[in-house]
């Protein structure tokens, strides 16, 4: 019910002297002898202080009055009758506490009534039990309470004189500030200003467009522009005051204490509507709107560095997109640590971060300092892992450095997820994010978006392939990131329909057309004066990457690149015949799959193309001890993944056995899980393993089951399907181990983990019903509905609805929740579906 059509049932003459009651009265005693001073509401209120007039029976029976007004005569009650009671205590107790709110008059008036009331319903304890008709009810009539307040307060003699001294105050330290800024900025002159126009003129124009892997073929851009191709994808994590996450994914660590503040189970009361407000989904590009500091995680192909470049743009744009408003001012300073490592030097200050970063702008001396030392800066610093482990502690020394010297800016830092352990910047006070899979609707919105960009020719695979995406549970598998996300559309297109099964096919599916079909389907000829087939062009260039990985590299010089190539130009008989330096040549501007991010350095357009073919390096040169020693480098997991699927049977069962040999020799549980984690994710990539090999390595993994904490619970779901078949049931589990077992089968995010799902329906626990209602997004709305949704106790049980389908089903199944979560996908067509329409009158 909305506030005005409360009003028509409550006359303001006949009910504005019940609230002024709450209020005290101008004069003497009022709490008003401050003159110009704000008055704290506490001293407002006349049921709190030494001189009340109305006890908390009082306010009750007022909140009673305000109830039977508004509901009208007999069988017109907004809300369920048998609910008057419980509707009447609630209000009551949200009237009162109007005493408790941290706020003076003049803020109160500020905030606005539909703020006012947010804030009066936090501050209240939850209306636990009360139909959804009654919450909006007390959410309506709050709202319409809040707004005769604020116009007693406006009405007091005195508050029009605080408000100008009030305003008049602020706009005197506004300038103090000012002028300090100004006092303390070297150059007034213009030139900094003048510098930063030019600045952020070459940021937004290099940062402006994005390669979308595979729209390289005739007729098709070859970039994107960032701000049609950039998706905005979700990120998890458990800050402070954070409750976007997964409910059985907080608190990974063992030591952390019982009373976690984001624990579901918290009580009702005031701590817990205050986090109410932070409970919306982090959008990645919006967590530095809620941190200054945030180390975020994703693996290769998740989108982190296109996220650096999409808030580099939105720093640098006149007008920012939605929602990117609050980076308006900042400075950017973009930091690829792999270009700032590549020889070896120190880390640099400010006055050498464009010249690090390969920015050809000059800047006037100090400019960057003061910068930061004035907190505008955006420090982004891009690919923790992208260098090598031993160097990681001497990174993280420098960006100390920097957060000692320079407060007031924001920084964000992006790893794979297992380059550095999970407090590694925690000290520094940095909040941890993890970029989730695409969802089915982010996947559905880029496919879409990916074939609009590709031209009219590709427009109509768009809807088959979304077919498929929705049928065949291969196809699903594979596009779980950006990146794979435009592998998958691109050789669905360029394959008329038909897509490889598995990650090493689609790899080499992208393969082939990138290097034997590109120049092809462009009618391209010979533009660098020579031919190369795809498997000649492959044995060359793996060798770099072959080189970049086993030095810890994702960059090399140009001029030793070069002499890798010429060492192995003569055993290569198609190029053989070519000078070296024109096959070089010709890898670098024709293959597609290396690039040059400074005139003197190559690297691979993508990390994933270079563990691919290091993969292959490793297995044609059958460098098994190599594998092995790496096997606990974070660097090397997908190198190790993949060179098992480009190894024969008898070399992927030699592989296993070490990698299940290293297992039993680590000193602790940690170790052993993600060596035995590691080798049963690379058995899915094996074309043949022998049958006792593989039933070992499972019966290892079953070892580990049930995981210890969520960290344990994350790394067995990177099994994928084979760990359903060994998941326990509920039979015999603490509600711990039952949760933690749940949130794997939720994790794995496959329709097959449905079935291992419905066996927890009956559980009693709420934190595991929770963490089943939370994970449905993750699967088909329909059959999780009936199959898990339906099947749950609903007692006390909050249900997070992401999007219209979920809306969708629970009307299908005839289920009105009394507590809901309402996510931002949802609009308000799927808003309608969840407010059930009372009949006339």
């Amino acid at each position: 019910m909305e506030p005005a059509l409360i009003g028509t049932r409550l006359a303001s003459a006949a009910i504005s002297p019940l609230l002024k009651k709450l209020l005290v009265s101008d004069g003497p005693g009022a709490g008003l002898t401050g003159g110009a001073r704000a008055v704290r509401l506490s001293s407002l209120v006349s049921f709190r202080g030494e001189k009340r007039t109305l006890t908390e029976k009082d306010v009750r029976k007022l909140a009673a009055a305000l109830v039977e007004r508004s509901a009208g005569g007999p069988g017109e009650a907004p809300f369920p009758a048998d609910e008057t009671e419980a509707v009447t205590h609630t209000l009551g107790t949200t009237l009162l506490a109007l005493g408790d709110l941290d706020m003076d008059d003049v803020q109160a008036v500020r905030l606005g009534h539909r703020t006012l009331a947010r804030r009066l319903r936090a501050a209240a304890p939850a209306p636990d039990g009360l139909s959804t008709d009654s919450v909006l009810y007390l959410e309506s009539m709050t709202e319409w309470a809040c707004l005769h307040i604020l116009e007693f307060f406006t009405q007091r003699s005195t508050f029009v004189a605080r408000s100008l001294v009030i305003q008049t105050r602020g706009q005197a330290e506004l300038i103090a500030k000012i002028d300090e800024v100004i006092r303390r900025t070297p150059r007034a002159d213009g030139r900094d200003a003048e510098f930063e126009r030019r600045y952020l003129a070459h940021l937004a124009k290099k940062h402006s467009r994005l390669t979308i892997y595979g729209i390289d073929l005739r007729d098709s851009p070859d970039r994107w522009p960032l701000d049609v191709a950039y998706l905005s994808l979700e990120a998890t994590g458990a800050g402070p005051a954070d409750r976007t996450t997964d409910p059985t994914e907080r608190g990974t660590h063992p030591t952390e204490p019982a009373t976690d503040p984001t624990d579901p189970l918290r009580p009702r009361g005031r701590d817990r509507h205050l986090q109410e407000r932070d409970r919306a989904v982090t959008r990645a590009d919006l967590a530095l709107a809620r941190h200054d500091k945030v180390l975020l995680r994703g693996p290769a192909g998740a989108g982190k560095t296109t996220l650096v470049q999409w808030l580099t743009t939105s720093a640098a744009a006149e007008k920012p997109a939605d929602g990117m408003g609050y980076l308006h001012g900042r400075i950017p300073f973009v930091l690829p640590l792999r270009a700032l490592t590549r020889h070896g030097e120190r880390l640099p200050s400010p006055e050498g971060f464009l010249s690090a970063a390969g920015c050809p702008l000059t800047a006037p001396e100090g400019w960057a300092d003061r910068v930061l030392t004035d907190g505008r800066g955006l420090v982004l610093v891009d690919g923790i892992d992208e260098i090598p482990e031993a160097e990681r502690g001497r990174a993280r020394e420098w960006l100390r450095g920097l957060l000692d010297t320079y407060e007031g800016n924001r920084w964000l830092v992006t790893s794979r997820p297992t380059a550095v352990r999970d407090d590694w910047l925690a000290p520094e006070g940095f909040t941890e994010l993890t970029l989730s899979p695409m969802t089915g609707t982010e996947v559905t919105t880029f496919v879409r978006r990916w074939h609009r960009a590709a031209g009219p020719e590709a427009e109509p695979y768009a809807q088959p392939l979304l077919d498929a995406l929705r049928t065949a549970e291969h196809v699903a598998q594979l596009a779980t990131n950006p990146l794979l996300c435009g592998l998958v559309c691109a050789l669905h297109r360029d394959r008329r329909g038909f897509l490889p099964r598995g990650r090493k096919a689609l790899y080499e599916a992208a393969l082939s057309m990138l290097l034997a079909r590109r120049d092809r389907e462009r009618d391209m000829g010979a533009p660098s004066g020579l031919v190369l087939d795809e498997d000649p062009q492959i044995q060359l260039i793996q060798r770099l990457a072959y080189w970049m990985t086993l030095n810890g590299r994702v960059q090399m010089d140009r001029a030793h690149a070069e002499s890798v190539i010429a060492e192995a130009v003569p055993a290569v008989v198609e190029a053989s015949g070519h000078p070296p330096g024109a096959v070089f040549t010709h890898l670098l501007h024709r293959s597609g799959l290396l690039r040059e991010p400074t005139a003197d350095t190559i690297d691979f357009v993508h990390r994933t193309f270079q563990d691919y073919l290091a993969a292959k390096a490793l297995v044609d040169h059958w460098d098994i001890g190599v594998l092995v020693r790496h096997a606990a480098d974070d660097q090397w997991e997908d190198v190790i993944r993949m060179a098992m699927g480009h190894a024969r049977p008898r070399e992927c069962a030699e592989i296993l056995r070490e990698l299940m040999a290293a297992a039993d020799s680590a000193a602790d549980r940690r170790t052993r899980l993600r060596l035995v984690i590691l080798a049963a994710t690379a058995l899915e990539h094996a074309t043949e393993v022998a049958p006792e090999i593989r039933e070992e390595l499972l019966g290892r993994t079953a070892a580990l089951i049930p995981p210890r904490h969520p960290e344990e619970a994350r790394e067995l779901a990177k099994v994928g399907r084979p760990v359903l078949d060994l998941l326990p049931g509920p039979e015999g589990l603490s509600d711990e181990e039952a949760r933690l077992v749940v949130s794997t089968a939720t994790i794995i995010a496959s329709d097959a983990a449905i079935p291992t799902l419905a066996r927890f329906t009956g559980h009693p626990d709420l934190r595991v019903r929770s963490q089943l209602v939370w994970a449905w997004f993750r699967f088909d709305p329909d059959r999780y509905a009936e199959e898990i949704v339906a099947r749950l106790d609903p007692t006390e049980l909050e249900y997070t609805v992401h999007n219209d389908e979920q809306a969708a089903a629970l009307a299908r199944i005839g289920l009105r929740p009394a507590l809901l979560d309402l996510r931002p996908g949802l609009t308000e067509r799927g808003l309608a579906l969840l407010t059930p329409v009372r009949p006339e009158a």
